[in-house]
């Protein structure tokens, strides 16, 4: 049996090759994680605030800009006012971040605040991370979501 060596047959396998490892690696990046937290509401990081997130309009769609409202309280319940949040994300397996640079536009009082300027422009697992500044000190915490 002879394997063929001709220029040919290597302009032909190569990029079969290509194609084939492409489809893979996008196959493997498209693949969302089996143990992600979904809930839209949680501790921070170091526990100084609990966190919730809420699109102002569902649902969540790919495309389009959204506006989301953060709701922070203290350990013990109470509404968070004043804080500053800085607003950061995108997909882990893609290896990049939002497509825009979402912010806080308004402080809504009771602990909730208006982000505005989000947007997913692809499907699959994204991060939402926000940075919290309040009385109490510096804490994060990182939604995942997947569309």
């Amino acid at each position: 049996m002879t394997f063929p060596t001709s220029r040919r047959a290597l302009l032909l396998g190569l990029p079969a090759l290509l194609l084939a490892a492409g489809t893979a690696g996008a196959a493997w990046m498209m693949r969302v994680p089996s143990d992600l937290d979904l809930s839209r509401e949680k501790a921070t990081e170091a526990g100084l605030y609990m966190a919730a997130v809420a699109p102002v309009e569902e649902p969540v769609t790919v495309g389009p800009m959204h506006a989301w409202t953060v709701t922070l309280t203290d350990r013990d319940g109470a509404p968070l006012d004043g804080a500053r949040i800085t607003v950061d994300g995108g997909m882990p397996q893609h290896g990049h971040g939002l497509p825009t640079s979402p912010a806080v536009t308004q402080d809504l009082g009771g602990g909730r605040y208006l982000i505005e300027g989000m947007k997913f422009n692809m499907p699959g697992w994204w991060e939402l991370d926000l940075s919290i500044e309040g009385p109490a000190g510096t804490d994060s915490v990182t939604f995942d979501l997947v569309l």
